[in-house]
């Protein structure tokens, strides 16, 4: 792993402690563990392992345990926000990056306890601040979600 006070256009993966560098978000609304392929901001891979230990599952739903559509959708955003941040931080601020938008989504299967979600993430655009991202969620190779998310950079005073 490549450590985020190098050059970020060399970060090819991120561990947990990485992402926890970059984005703000803690437990329980962490929705990656890792990044295990980063093209500087162009495309990326989050991976989410599912548990039956996930709160959510108290009541979504307890006969039949399924990680919910918005969940994943944050999953997405969190992948493309991970890197962007990564691949623009700086020492002198510090980026967040928030949801504008989410276009064509479409949820194909559920995902469950014991499920792998993959988030494939490739820029569409991006101009100055806003970003516009095609994501897919994706267990044992079938796709399970899908959408356009659309986001800004934004920077914070440290």
């Amino acid at each position: 792993m490549t450590d985020l006070s190098t050059a970020s256009k060399e970060l090819t993966a991120m561990s947990i402690a990485e992402i926890l560098k970059s984005l703000p978000h803690r437990y329980p609304m962490l929705m990656i563990d890792k990044i295990i392929e980063i093209d500087g901001d162009e495309t990326a891979i989050g991976i989410k392992n599912v548990t039956f230990n996930e709160p959510i599952f108290q009541g979504h739903f307890p006969e039949n345990p399924i990680f919910p559509g918005v969940l994943i959708i944050e999953g997405m955003a969190q992948t493309a926000g991970a890197i962007v941040i990564a691949h623009d931080s700086s020492g002198d601020r510090k980026n967040i990056v928030l949801m504008l938008g989410v276009d064509k989504a479409k949820f194909r299967k559920p995902a469950g306890p014991g499920d792998k979600i993959e988030f494939h993430i490739a820029k569409i655009q991006r101009r100055r601040n806003v970003g516009r991202y095609q994501a897919k969620a994706i267990v044992d190779g079938i796709i399970i979600a899908e959408a356009e998310i659309t986001a800004m950079i934004v920077g914070v005073p440290l």
